[in-house]
């Protein structure tokens, strides 16, 4: 392994840190700050990841949907700030999809804003989370497989 991407890991994902640092990555990544968290999940992960697979990506589950929830009640303050033509394309869209649509906030550049949306719309809360914690929660779970997964893949070129 190359030393610096050694050491690297060895700062972020120390087990004594790295699940708040998953915690925190991924809440702040659910907002409309630009913030991956998915970095942090793979050096936790990677350091054992028969034993830390599902602690990171419950713990990242749980940030993101916490940061998602942020967002969905600020969109429902933004009715001063949202004018309802900014979103003549998508509201269709989401009016026939109803809470549903909140599955497809795990999405890049989308995601986030669209969280938003669905507050900004009043989707109904509590149908809107479940589908939120579903879509985040596949994410994460398939995300970190396919890392952990490529990882095993390309870790032998790194011996060369």
């Amino acid at each position: 392994m190359d030393p610096l991407f050694g050491k690297i890991l060895e700062i972020f994902a120390l087990p004594q840190v790295g699940l708040s640092t998953i915690f925190a990555a991924a809440f702040i990544g659910a907002t409309l700050l630009p913030l991956a968290s998915e970095p942090a999940v793979m050096a936790y992960t990677l350091i054992d990841p028969s034993n830390h697979f599902w602690p990171a990506v419950l713990v990242g589950t749980a940030g993101n949907f916490l940061g998602g929830l942020i967002s969905f009640w600020m969109g429902t303050w933004g009715t001063e700030r949202f004018k309802p033509e900014q979103f003549v394309k998508l509201k269709p869209w989401l009016d026939k999809m109803g809470p549903s649509a909140m599955f497809f906030t795990f999405l890049p550049v989308v995601g986030d804003p669209l969280t938003m949306i669905g507050g900004w719309l009043k989707l109904p809360f509590w149908p809107s989370c479940l589908w939120m914690l579903l879509g985040k929660f596949s994410r994460y779970a398939i995300m970190t497989a396919l890392g952990v997964w490529g990882w095993h893949f390309v870790k032998p070129l790194f011996s060369l």
